[in-house]
């Protein structure tokens, strides 16, 4: 079943206009869910809310949002007060500028969502905007009200399409100066330093998302799956860190594991490359006879 669009509107380019519809990225749906459950009874549990000084569960029509002004003091907002100061929606994404996609500070990014065209007739608008972010390798801020709010999107040329990022407001951003004011000024040791480069180079690969390992999610199917046939898990034990003065014998031991692994897939690489020219040579001379 194709995925439904969480958004249908506009991209809006000064006078350039495209029918575009923005579909979800990212997704948690094949995460393993667990319930909260009644330990005795073994039931599902359904949250209920109660009032903090009575205790007593509060009916879904009494139930409003509220900003507290003091300890215990709110003012109450009701639905229909949050949902007129909430900007109309026009469905437009509107670009107020390009910036190079080198300059992109990716602390503020949010969520990922694709970009589509929506119909047949924006499909060639659709194309030249994509066409010219990549061949400017820049990419468009714009805004737009989306889920109820005004948001700040990064939009960039991505394979056939393009992809929207929505973006933090600089307030829900820490400062990296402040959050890194703590760490220390130290002298890096140049052969330990060498050590390190090395291990990067000789580990280089490409960027493979099929091939990362979710670990908290196996080891999680591994439990569940533990749990029902009535198996014991042993939990893993976690590596220690490094101290100072392990340091540069971690990163010789390390160096020469690097060497032994690049060998190793060099000599299959090779392996493949006979296998396969044998393979070729066979063909030939069979269809030769």
């Amino acid at each position: 079943m194709a995925p439904r669009a969480v958004w249908k509107g506009t991209l809006k380019i000064a006078e350039v206009v495209c029918p575009v519809a923005m579909y979800t990225a990212a997704s948690t749906s094949r995460r393993i869910s667990l319930h909260l459950v009644n330990r005795k009874t073994g039931h599902r549990l359904r949250r209920i809310y109660a009032d903090s000084k009575t205790d007593k569960p509060v009916d879904k029509d009494d139930q409003v949002k509220g900003y507290e002004t003091s300890e215990g003091k709110y003012v109450i907002l009701e639905p229909e007060e949050i949902a007129a100061a909430v900007p109309e929606s026009d469905k437009t994404l509107k670009v107020d500028s390009f910036i190079a996609c080198s300059r992109i500070e990716l602390s503020y990014f949010d969520k990922p969502y694709y970009l589509l065209p929506s119909d047949d007739v924006g499909e060639e608008t659709f194309i030249l905007i994509r066409e010219a972010l990549r061949k400017r390798k820049a990419a468009a801020i714009a805004h737009a009200v989306l889920f109820r709010r005004v948001r700040p999107v990064l939009i960039r040329a991505h394979r056939k399409g393009l992809i929207a990022t929505t973006l933090n407001f600089d307030y829900e951003v820490r400062s990296a100066k402040e959050a890194f004011e703590g760490i220390h000024k130290r002298k890096i040791d140049a052969e330990m330093l060498e050590l390190a480069q090395h291990i990067l180079k000789t580990k280089a690969g490409d960027f493979s998302p099929e091939d990362f390992d979710d670990r908290y999610e196996e080891a999680l199917a591994e439990l569940v799956k533990a749990k029902i046939e009535g198996r014991k898990v042993v939990p893993l034990r976690r590596p220690k860190p490094t101290k100072s003065n392990d340091l540069m014998e971690a990163l010789r031991k390390s160096a020469g594991a690097s060497k032994s692994s690049a060998k190793k897939t060099a000599k299959k690489s090779t392996r493949k490359a006979n296998s396969k020219a044998k393979s070729a040579g066979d063909d030939t001379r069979r269809k030769a006879s």
